[in-house]
């Protein structure tokens, strides 16, 4: 039960799209990653994909229209609806799903494909 220093765990963080596991609360997991460039276009089927901007800018491209966030903005994708992440120069943000989730949904087997590292 130790707290978390989000500034300190990004510190850490140098590669982009490769989340870094910091918490778990119930099923769930909280990620930090470092967004920059565009992600790859995936769904979730069995569930929403909750993104957080710590800092920068994180635009969720869906396939009807973008979702510009800021920092101390947050967005949720609801299950089953394609989406592009991308960042333009670069976000900080928190991702929190069900433990499990791959981050690259059914794209799964992509360049981007990462199991999160615990940090």
């Amino acid at each position: 039960m130790d707290k978390v220093n989000l500034s300190d765990k990004f510190a850490r963080i140098d590669e982009v799209y490769k989340p870094k596991l910091v918490a778990q609360y119930n099923d769930n997991k909280i990620l930090l990653t470092r967004a920059r460039g565009d992600f790859v276009w995936h769904k979730h089927d069995d569930t929403d994909d909750l993104f957080f901007v710590v800092s920068g800018r994180l635009v969720i491209q869906l396939r009807d229209r973008d979702v510009e966030l800021n920092a101390g903005e947050l967005f949720v994708v609801p299950r089953g609806v394609e989406h592009c992440p991308r960042a333009d120069p670069e976000a900080e943000i928190i991702v929190i799903e069900p433990m499990g989730t791959i981050n690259t949904g059914d794209a799964e087997g992509s360049s981007l494909t990462a199991e999160p590292e615990r940090i």
